[in-house]
């Protein structure tokens, strides 16, 4: 299935037009970076202004227990494309985090991923933004022209814009030409899109965008900011109680309890704007009745380092955790004339499921053997079916730059069940009646803890999991 030929061009080259007559549906898949739970209206944001997510979930499916399969943003984004959990191709760091124990810098291109499928069924595909799935040295080879997409606007082995400003042009990265002097990056990947859009509205095609925002450097346009800036002082945000002492362990650290940083409302505000940009194009060009929209974020919100934007609450904690705030995401699902606009589903979903699920959306036959840890939510999606999965399980054995502890974790029904290996600590928690992860149950119910570390152990020996190097299993 590699032996594809691809077209390569820069995000300007958007000339050339394709034709489908049988007119499959398009996938437009939105990829949000860094993006909490509870950073969008729908889930309950009264600081952030997100309008055009909040109407997608009214012309959709709200999944309100969606996972990332990592706290950590290449681990998850690796999971999408490959409907693996990271832990079975040991790509379960940050790509330049780290290395123990060590793990994968390259998505490996034996791996078949689902764009690499629909290519071969007749679209045309266009990657724009963060990739995020290579290292420097595999700069050209492991970029997403050479694993499914006919056109990388963006993709390259970096994971943010990191130097202070660098949303705004000149940003100096491939595939992407430089724009005016101060183009925000988020405007312009949303008028790329509707660029290809416009170019490639008569045939099927996965527009695959995946932001920048609302990852650190924390930069938006100044009426943008000035806007969150007023809010933030008519609603009486500014006292100094939005921030708490968080301890874990001998380490002590910082997080936020109240959503209310300006500059973070405006970054996402203006993805917001970005999607709203995409889904009125598609609307225009009389294509939105046939096109699947999917929007997810790769990690839980920063909430306890690197400037600590946003708050989770009432999840725990955020980023580079286990802990509910890092891993339960956003998600929504809009297909028309299938799914029921408004549904809301409290069904366990993760990141693997979407490959076999837009697999199937488009009527192409799944691929067990491929997307391994996937399953299908098109039975769920038409109100066939409820339960999707038994268990679930993450596996990030590092040290996390948000203060986080190497661990694992499961998930069945209500419980789940923490491994936390620097000190083999085990954490027990009833998500259902403590969504905070505030009562640890792991004395009082220790016939659930034992058999749900029982069915962890299990899956570590099936996925072949790796562990830091001082940790021994007892």
């Amino acid at each position: 299935m590699k032996n594809i030929l691809v077209l390569i061009v820069v995000s300007t080259m958007l000339s050339c037009t394709f034709s489908n007559p049988e007119k499959k549906p398009n996938v437009v898949f939105l990829l949000i970076d860094d993006m909490g739970w509870m950073d969008i209206g729908a889930n309950g944001s009264t600081f952030y202004e997100t309008p055009n997510i909040d109407k997608l979930t009214s012309e959709g499916v709200r999944f309100t227990q969606a996972y990332a399969a990592s706290p950590i943003c290449s681990p998850t984004r690796a999971s999408i494309l490959t409907g693996k959990n990271p832990a079975r191709i040991n790509l379960t760091q940050w790509i330049g985090g780290p290395g123990n124990p060590d793990y994968e810098r390259n998505l490996p291109l034996e791996e078949v991923l689902f764009p690499e499928i629909m290519q071969e069924a007749g679209y045309k595909n266009i990657f724009l933004g963060k990739w995020h799935l290579n290292n420097r040295a595999g700069e050209g080879k492991f970029w997403p022209d050479k694993q499914g997409f006919d056109i990388n606007v963006g993709g390259h082995f970096r994971g943010g814009l990191y130097i202070k400003n660098k949303y705004f042009s000149p940003w100096n990265i491939p595939n992407l030409e430089n724009g005016p002097d101060g183009e925000y990056m988020t405007d312009r990947l949303a008028q790329e899109a509707a660029d290809f859009i416009d170019v490639n509205a008569d045939s099927s095609f996965l527009l695959y965008l995946s932001f920048y925002q609302v990852h650190a450097p924390f930069s938006a346009p100044e009426d943008r900011v000035e806007k969150y800036l007023k809010k933030q002082k008519q609603l009486g945000l500014t006292d100094e109680e939005k921030f708490k002492e968080g301890t874990f362990g001998d380490k002590t650290f910082t997080y936020r309890t109240k959503q209310d940083h300006p500059t973070y409302a405006a970054m996402v505000e203006s993805m917001d704007m970005a999607v709203g940009k995409v889904l009125s194009k598609l609307k225009e060009k009389g294509i939105d009745d046939n096109t699947i929209v999917v929007f997810f974020s790769d990690n839980g919100g920063l909430n306890t380092s690197e400037g600590i934007p946003t708050s989770n609450a009432p999840l725990k904690y955020g980023k580079g955790w286990l802990y509910e705030g890092g891993i339960r995401e956003p998600a929504i699902i809009k297909w028309p004339g299938e799914t029921k606009p408004g549904t809301v589903s409290d069904e366990v979903i993760t990141s693997m499921d979407f490959y076999p699920t837009i697999l199937e959306m488009i009527g192409e036959p799944l691929r067990p053997d491929l997307h391994v840890d996937g399953k299908s939510l098109v039975p769920l999606l038409k109100g066939e079916k409820e339960k999707i999965h038994d268990a679930v399980y993450f596996h990030y054995p590092h040290r996390s730059n948000q203060k986080g502890s190497p661990s694992s974790a499961i998930r069945e029904g209500d419980y789940k069940l923490i491994v936390f290996f620097n000190d083999n600590r085990q954490e027990l928690y009833n998500l259902k009646d403590d969504i905070g992860e505030t009562h640890d149950l792991s004395k009082e119910l220790p016939e659930v803890r034992e058999r749900l570390y029982s069915k962890l152990e299990k899956w570590w020996d099936d996925v072949d999991a790796r562990f830091p190097k001082e940790y021994k299993k007892p």
